[in-house]
């Protein structure tokens, strides 16, 4: 894969080749933007095409996908590009794993390309690893790029962020998503359009929807929150189960508890748009009588009042808070305003 075949971002790569016609490019980039939509598949490309040593001109600015470097930066062996993550079982980029990563960026280029650095989770910078990546930012070695890629500007220290250009991606056209989830396997086309629907224009959270066993939980809880007196008892220990399916890893399992909680977003905001009387935009064929029970049932504050829970148990979830206490006190919650 080249940059000019990563879907959807196509302005952002017309706007790196103006910069290398230009000579404009800049030492340092942030990319922000939703999680899913390709900002670490753009990165990873924007290095190959950098790091390319084919000859090109500048106005065809990308990677031929045939010489040695593409190979090795497409295999994750290039010399002199530097990949760095936070670990899956830490809550923050480790200041060691950040000192050693500047340590070996500092050293000369081994193929005489310049370097190229990828760090990804730059949400999970803490003080000292962002202290740390400072100086290399304010320094970097000549013809290198560094590039982090996050969520927000706002997660990230301000002193970092000036020393950065910041490029936004928005989330993919529904259509876009839907074509890549063909081409990653996903064959049946209802199954495609109402993943494409549901995913905020993010093909990465498409893929974590296929989930069975997210789906079949969602079928439980939108049937369990229709009834006059939910279990939110048992509710919450079955969501612990799928959460906990997820694998061993705290970020695993708290992606996963995040991915119901959107569910349940979705299926409530078709709940106000029936109430309202616009109709429902994502709701399955077995939703209706849940919806229509739900929408003559609750007034319009009521609604309101739940979704503003589940994006308050979103942000607990983002920052940390023990999962089975965010589960148990949002479920809670929902169980006494439905009950209200």
């Amino acid at each position: 894969m080249s940059l000019r075949q990563v879907r959807g971002h196509e302005a952002l790569a017309e706007a790196f080749r103006r910069a290398i016609r230009r000579d404009r490019l800049a030492h340092a980039y942030l990319f922000t933007g939703p999680p899913g939509v390709g900002k670490r598949l753009f990165a990873t490309q924007l290095a190959k095409a950098l790091l390319c040593e084919a000859q090109k001109r500048a106005d065809e600015f990308d990677a031929c996908d045939q010489c040695a470097s593409c190979v090795l930066v497409e295999a994750g062996t290039h010399p002199d590009f530097y990949q760095a993550a936070r670990p899956a079982d830490a809550h923050e980029f480790p200041i060691e794993l950040m000192r050693e990563l500047c340590q070996s960026f500092a050293l000369r280029s081994a193929r005489g390309r310049g370097k190229v650095v990828l760090i990804e989770d730059a949400d999970d910078l803490n003080a000292e690893s962002a202290n740390c990546f400072l100086k290399t930012l304010e320094e970097p070695p000549p013809g290198s790029v560094l590039i982090l890629v996050g969520s927000s500007p706002d997660r990230q220290l301000p002193t970092v962020v000036s020393r950065c250009q910041v490029v936004r991606f928005s989330p993919l056209a529904r259509d876009v998503v839907a074509d890549l989830l063909s081409i990653q396997g996903f064959e049946e086309s209802g199954q495609r359009l109402r993943l494409a629907a549901l995913s905020g224009g993010s093909p990465g959270f498409a893929r974590e929807l296929a989930n069975q066993s997210v789906w079949a939980f969602r079928r439980r809880l939108v049937d369990e929150l229709a009834r006059p007196s939910p279990d939110t008892v048992t509710l919450a220990r079955d969501w612990m189960a799928v959460v906990e399916d997820a694998g061993k890893e705290s970020a695993a399992q708290r992606g996963r508890a995040r991915l119901v909680i959107r569910l349940l977003i979705d299926f409530l905001a078709d709940v106000l748009a029936v109430r309202e009387g616009a109709g429902a935009h994502h709701a399955e064929k077995e939703d209706v009588d849940a919806l229509n029970e739900l929408a003559s049932r609750l007034e319009t504050d009521q609604v309101l009042a739940v979704l503003e829970r589940c994006l308050e148990a979103d942000m607990q979830v983002d920052r940390r808070v023990q999962l089975v206490l965010v589960l148990e006190g949002l479920l809670d919650a929902v169980g006494q305003h439905l009950a209200a």
